[in-house]
């Protein structure tokens, strides 16, 4: 499957950035704070430049546009609130170092966005069950597969990591059946109250990564507050994200 190298959508043209991944968007809602009720308002377009190795990719001078319909939007009986723009640094996970932000200089754009998602059948007054930021990254030549190669390797390395000052524990296996290749890994840490005392229990949460010919998108689950997230949820998410960068590129 080849990307159109052209498109009839709006555009915002790249500028290039310094020191690691950046987000500029084309769009008319405004990054909420995860306590807050987002703005009902849906971008028509993110557009994005990321050249996290702090040079410009070899195609910058052409734009780039990743729309919204890109990006996975949930069912109602799931969702929060509706989606939002997110600021791509925030968005992508944190383990032992930057193995999430390593997209070298083939990347041509990278935009985010966040959905809020509850248990199903839960009323609107009810505490959200979690988030999860949506990260894509479109890649000139074979860049899209070595950023997986990249990521692989660093993952591996990175069995346990620091979770917010609690010791945490990294699983990474294949995903099979999504994308052209995909990478599933699940956190483990110990629970703590909303005090920042130890439960004893464990609270996880996961992290997919998925290629879709050159473009990779990356969901990052949080459960509110500090809690585990909803494997289902994400396992959805991701097949029907996944499906959206499927019909953009088409």
């Amino acid at each position: 499957m080849t990307l159109p190298t052209s498109r009839t959508r709006s555009v915002l043209v790249l500028v290039p950035l310094l020191g690691g991944i950046a987000l500029a968007t084309a769009c008319t809602t405004t990054d909420d704070s995860p306590g807050s009720t987002p703005s009902s308002v849906t971008p028509t377009t993110v557009a994005a430049e990321a050249s996290p190795s702090g040079q410009p990719s070899s195609s910058a001078s052409a734009p780039a546009t990743i729309p919204t319909s890109a990006f996975v939007e949930l069912p109602t009986e799931l969702r929060k609130s509706p989606r939002r723009t997110t600021p791509v640094e925030e968005a992508l996970p944190k383990l032992c170092g930057n193995e999430f932000g390593t997209g070298g200089r083939q990347v041509t754009a990278s935009a985010a966005m966040t959905v809020t998602y509850k248990k199903a059948g839960d009323s609107e007054a009810n505490t959200p069950q979690g988030m999860i930021h949506q990260t894509i990254f479109t890649f000139d030549g074979d860049g899209a597969s070595a950023y997986l190669e990249r990521l692989r390797t660093a993952v591996q390395a990175c069995p346990s990591y620091d979770h917010s000052g609690s010791p945490g524990t990294v699983k990474n296996e294949a995903l099979p059946g999504v994308g052209d290749e995909a990478l599933l890994l699940t956190r483990t840490w110990a629970e703590t109250s909303l005090n920042g005392e130890r439960t004893g229990g464990k609270a996880t949460s996961q992290i997919a990564v998925a290629r879709v010919d050159n473009a990779v998108t990356v969901f990052n689950d949080q459960g509110w507050e500090g809690t585990s997230g909803n494997p289902d949820v994400v396992n959805r998410v991701v097949r029907d994200g996944v499906g959206a960068i499927d019909a953009w590129q088409r």
